[in-house]
């Protein structure tokens, strides 16, 4: 079968420029073997001597043949890291957020993507059900680790059940498998109340602790409900004193890991903690930040951060009046840091919105859409002259939020000037030198 790597860009100075390629144009081999994705591309480029097939715009194929450095890149940029297809999710998880999505978004927020090639090169998390001999197989011959994988039990009725499909259940088979073949994993529990908690994440951790140092790490998040569950099964999630018990739990296992092998290995995403009023784990406690994109120690790296940065005062004489904008539960976080600041002509004011788009349950900052965000805004009297918006809740790689909202629509309605904070740093250093 013959893929097609559609080309959306070249870097400047690159081989492929150098040669021709441009956007629109696609790969189809690589020195005579077909390429299915960004894997059986780097491995293929690993030569010095290559030839690339491509398909041009009109239809007509060319060979080009390369001269490089031994794994020099070519500066090609894919429309997708995968050329024949993104594996689709086979599951019906009970707790799945896409199928908690309000219809009428656009397109790619409905797609369910469980492909271990998108695990292996950007730390999407996949449940494996979908995964067969060969695939298994391709992982150990190119030895693609570390993986990272949504298990959320180990107990295998209990998995097939809160994924609705019979294959979940061979998971600790799985997991085997893979440490067996010197895989390295990052694993994920998404715990839903009275579902997979008490004794199933107590056999859920022992079970993935047993398979250290294969198993590199253990992050549990709290399930994510909107009010679009008309169609989904009945699920309730954490009270402050149910986020507290699992903390207390968490941190028996914790102990138990660093005593015993010197790292945390299981750790809690944030929410657990702002949910219970309870303390952020000091810094050293989340070792080397294994699982940062999955919420895990954000706040911590916020924190620290922002301690860390001192930026100098403006010299401005013009006086403000800033909103900054975030969402319910880091809200708490921020108040203290925010009134800690003493800045000559700086007025701040806080704004957590509530988030009506999803149900007010949700209270992180980065679901947090354009229009919940203006509505709060127009609900505040008093002078208004900049907003700073949450990077957090921008679509990754362009400026817009979840509803399409963009940063400029804000900026345009309320007549004043709108700047993105991606990270503590850029939010202290817009306070302290906003012009």
């Amino acid at each position: 079968m013959q893929y097609k790597g559609i080309i959306t860009g070249t870097a400047p100075n690159s081989i492929a420029r150098e040669v021709g390629l441009t956007c629109g144009d696609k790969l189809l081999e690589v020195s005579g073997q077909p390429i299915s994705d960004l894997i059986d591309l780097s491995f293929a480029l690993a030569e010095e001597n290559v030839t690339l097939l491509i398909e041009k715009a009109d239809g007509e194929q060319e060979l080009i043949e390369i001269e490089k450095e031994y794994d020099e890149d070519l500066g090609i940029e894919f429309d997708s890291a995968v050329f024949d297809g993104v594996r689709r999710c086979a599951n019906r998880c009970v707790f799945c957020f896409v199928d908690q999505m309000p219809p009428g978004m656009r397109e790619s927020l409905y797609v369910k993507d469980d492909d271990y090639r998108l695990s292996f090169l950007y730390g999407n998390f996949v449940t494996l059900t979908n995964m067969n001999h060969e695939d298994l197989a391709r992982i150990n011959r190119l030895h693609l680790s570390p993986l990272y994988i949504s298990v959320h039990a180990t107990d295998g009725g209990l998995r097939a059940k809160m994924l609705n499909n019979p294959q979940a259940g061979n998971i600790m088979a799985q997991l085997n498998a893979l440490a067996e073949s010197g895989i390295e994993m990052h694993t994920q529990v998404v715990l839903c109340p009275g579902l997979n908690d008490g004794d199933a994440l107590e056999k859920t951790f022992q079970d993935l602790y047993a398979l250290y140092p294969q198993v590199l790490s253990m992050a549990i998040v709290p399930v994510g409900l909107t009010k679009h569950r008309s169609q989904c099964p009945s699920l309730c999630g954490f009270t402050p004193e149910q986020a507290a018990h699992i903390i207390h739990t968490v941190q028996t296992w914790q102990s138990k890991c660093r005593r015993e092998m010197g790292q945390t290995f299981v750790y809690l995403a944030d929410e657990f903690y702002l949910a219970a009023d309870m303390l952020i784990p000091e810094y050293d406690c989340y070792d080397e930040f294994p699982q940062l994109e999955n919420g895990i120690g954000i706040v911590r790296c916020f924190l620290t951060e922002w301690e860390e940065f001192h930026p100098a005062v403006s010299s401005s004489q013009t006086e403000e009046w800033i909103d900054v904008v975030c969402g319910v539960s880091i809200a708490k976080i921020l108040d203290p840091l925010l009134s800690g600041l003493s800045i000559p002509n700086r007025n701040i004011r806080l704004v957590p919105v509530e988030n009506t788009f999803f149900g007010s349950g949700v209270t992180v900052t980065g679901l947090l859409t354009g229009q919940d965000i203006c509505a709060a805004l127009r609900k505040l009297s008093g002078r208004r002259t900049g907003i700073i918006l949450p990077g957090i809740a921008l679509r990754k790689g362009e400026a817009i939020f979840l509803d399409d909202t963009a940063p400029e629509s804000i900026s345009k309605e309320f007549d004043v000037p709108v700047r993105i904070a991606y990270s503590a740093q850029d939010l202290k250093q817009l306070l302290y030198d906003w012009r």
